[in-house]
Order: structure tokens, then sequence, then C-alpha cells
């Protein structure tokens, strides 16, 4: 069966269903991708990789597709401690650099998580070239999707084809963590109107993060969430943190407190594994 895109069915269960495939995709090595990416989708892919950063820019005579892979593998979230809990608070910058003007561009106040700014900084010029190079051939609709990090990189990545004068058709990400503070993301909200689709599993602690501290975060998510399952445990940001805060008399972030912390999302990661995320996918109806 070839898993299709239909240009003009906003929030699609079908379309979700395709783009959910091309992101697990995604973390196939290239041999592997191209052939599936064909056999699957019915579309020629490449993979870029640049960095530490990689996407399939996949294409058919209908639709042009972004695949951003997340970390290393799709069920693990090894090496993004740093990112998500450790240098939080730090990262949250305006952010510098060879994309610093266009990021700017969101506005006054507007700020970016700079590990995700570097991650798509590494990758963005091949992609664009591909992307602009596919289009000026035939204008055809342009998806982004991820997860995971790859989320996060959707969704910087359709802020910077809008920079360049690329109309981006639809956003779709899954597990992906938070790129900004609330500026930043009203600022992608405003231009993404209704064309943006954040996947959530409920028990999954990817989406809450980065965390600032236990009680207040100034990173905050891009609409429309679209919650695949809920998190019956779930009271706050992370429920398990408030285990960490007891008695520690503070709610800012201490090594200890990152250590439990790190050691209760590690324990819901399955939530956040992309083949999970596709079976909750698979249930759902039009």
């Amino acid at each position: 069966m070839v898993h299709t895109l239909q240009e003009d069915a906003w929030g699609d269960v079908g379309n979700v269903r395709t783009l959910a495939l091309a992101s697990e995709l995604a973390y196939l090595a290239q041999r592997e991708g191209v052939v599936q990416f064909e056999q699957q989708l019915g579309m020629a892919a490449r993979l870029i990789s640049a960095g530490n950063s990689q996407a399939y820019v996949a294409t058919s005579p209908e639709h042009v597709l972004v695949a951003f892979r997340g970390t290393e593998a799709p069920n693990s979230i090894e090496g993004l401690k740093d990112w998500l809990l450790t240098d939080a608070l730090n990262l949250l910058v305006v952010p510098e650099g060879r994309l610093g003007t266009d990021l700017a561009a969101a506005g006054v106040g507007a700020r970016f998580h700079q590990g995700f700014v570097n991650a798509i900084a590494d990758i963005w010029e091949p992609v664009h070239t591909a992307v602009e190079g596919e289009l000026r051939q035939s204008d055809r609709p342009l998806w982004l999707t991820g997860h995971s990090l790859g989320g996060a990189l959707a969704l910087l990545a359709a802020w910077l084809f809008h920079r360049k004068m690329i109309s981006v058709h639809q956003i779709c990400t899954f597990g992906g963590p938070m790129i900004g503070n609330a500026e930043a993301a009203r600022a992608i909200d405003r231009e993404f109107h209704g064309r943006i689709f954040r996947f959530v599993n409920g028990p999954d602690p990817v989406p809450r993060l980065p965390l600032m501290s236990l009680i207040a975060n100034e990173y905050r998510h891009c609409e429309k969430e679209m919650v695949l399952a809920a998190d019956a445990d779930s009271t706050g940001t992370l429920p398990f943190g408030q285990q960490a805060a007891a008695g520690a008399g503070s709610a800012a972030l201490n090594a200890t407190m990152i250590s439990e912390l790190w050691s209760g999302i590690q324990q819901r990661v399955a939530a956040h594994f992309m083949e999970n995320y596709r079976k909750l996918i698979s249930r759902l109806t039009a």
C-alpha cells in the first residue's frame, strides 16, 4: 500500500498517517531510506546530512516533503539531557550567527532555543537549496514533518522558508519539544495559522520540555496541539518533578533535581517512541 498526501485536506487522518510514516522513515540510513520512501510513499528521496542534523527531501509530481530526523534513533533521547534540562535556561536566547537575522524577525522579545537553532543552521542551506530547486521545476505543496528533535527542526525550517518567500503548506510534528518563548511561538502561529498540527502522546515527557524550573517556564508551544492519548497521571508540567522538588526549598533546577527529573523522564520515554505514535495514529478516525 502506498501512502499519499491530499493537498486540500487540512488535518486529514490520511495525511497524518503519511507524515508519521515519513517521520519514522527519516531515521533510516540513506540506502534503505531511499527504497522505503519509494515503496511506501511513492516519492523519490535523498538524505541530506550536515553536522549532526539529517533530513530527507522527498518529491513526487504532486508534492515536496521534508522529513527531519530526531535523535540518532526513534526510540532514544540520549544526548538531549543538556538541551532539555541542564542548559535550558541559558539556551533561550536571541539567536546569533547565520540565522540570527531571520529569527530576529519574529519580533522584539522573541527568543529561541540556541541548541535547536544550531541544529537547523547545520542543515538549512542544503535543505533550502534542494527545496527551492524542486519548486522552481514545478510548484507543489511543501510539507514539513519530524519526530522529537525533528519536530523542532520542522517548525524552525517553516519560519526560515517563510523568510525566503517559500510557502509552506502544512507542518506536522510528533512528540516535539518547545522551541522558544511565548513571543516566538506567537510569531510562528501568526504566519502559519491553521497549518501546524502538533501531535502529542499524553504520557510523553518530551513535549513538556525544555524546562527552566518547576514553577515557571518561559518556553511555550505553538498551536495546534493534537492529543493522541490523555495522561491520567498528569497534573502539571512534569508530575514526577514534584517529587524532585520535595524538600528542596526552591523551584530552580539544581544538579540533584535535574538527575531525578531525567530519571523520571527516562521511565516514561517509551511514550515518546515513534512506533508508539504511529500505533496511536493508526487508531484515529476521520
